[in-house]
């Protein structure tokens, strides 16, 4: 009970309500997907995806739960892009481990959102098919999912639209992803879950147009069989 307690009261301190989810979307082949509002440094998953823009030499922008999420980890996004190590061209990945301590997810894969003048939601969509990849190619059955697009101060999009255009793209990827173990062409594995992260004042909106992009990809997903 403390426990949850505190975990509320972090949020809350951070702008976040307390913890809420959606109700749960099936996203084909047993994947459960949901919409929760719940920061990136406290989901409770196999891996946690966050998105970055190109690094702009004139300096990145961090904002609540992207600053949030830099700072536990020790500045280590920030040092990355800084650095040069991680150009964050669209597409882009890199995967690590959390330090012990720093964050609740225990490992981190970066996905490279291009240059922010250039975002659309072709580019989410193709982000989308990375992310269902990678944790495919990772074996990572829970999955928390944040574009943070907001927290590094872009407003060019509707969060709920980007949102779906992410989740469309997730359940045609990993429809792919089943039909090919189904040939034998790929090796057996199933997600479990999987969470699209969504701060306060997007929550509700995200969550509805999330749970009809997923109804639209689906009938599409099953068109193929024709």
């Amino acid at each position: 009970m403390q426990r949850i307690f505190l975990t509320a009261f972090l949020l809350t301190s951070l702008g976040w309500a307390a913890p809420a989810s959606s109700p749960t979307i099936e996203a084909g082949h047993g994947l459960n997907l949901t919409v929760q509002m719940v920061s990136p440094t406290a989901a409770e998953c196999d891996l946690q995806i966050i998105c970055v823009f190109k690094h702009n030499p004139a300096g990145d922008k961090y904002i609540e739960a992207m600053q949030e999420f830099d700072d536990k980890l020790g500045h280590l996004v920030s040092e990355l892009r800084n650095n040069g190590q991680f150009v964050g061209e669209l597409g882009e990945t890199m995967l690590f481990q959390t330090p012990e301590g720093s964050i609740t997810p225990p490992q981190v894969l970066l996905i490279g959102l291009g240059p922010e003048n250039q975002l659309s939601l072709e580019s989410l969509r193709l982000v989308g098919r990375v992310a269902v990849r990678e944790a495919v190619r990772l074996r990572a059955a829970r999955v928390s999912f944040a574009p943070t697009i907001r927290d590094q101060g872009n407003t060019s999009l509707d969060v709920g639209e980007g949102d779906a255009a992410v989740a469309e793209q997730l359940v045609l990827a990993y429809d792919t992803e089943k039909r090919l173990q189904a040939r034998g062409l790929s090796s057996n594995f199933s997600l479990q879950s999987w969470v699209i992260d969504a701060g306060p004042k997007f929550f509700e909106g995200a969550s509805s147009k999330v749970e009809r992009a997923v109804a639209q990809a689906r009938r599409q997903a099953q068109s193929r069989d024709h």
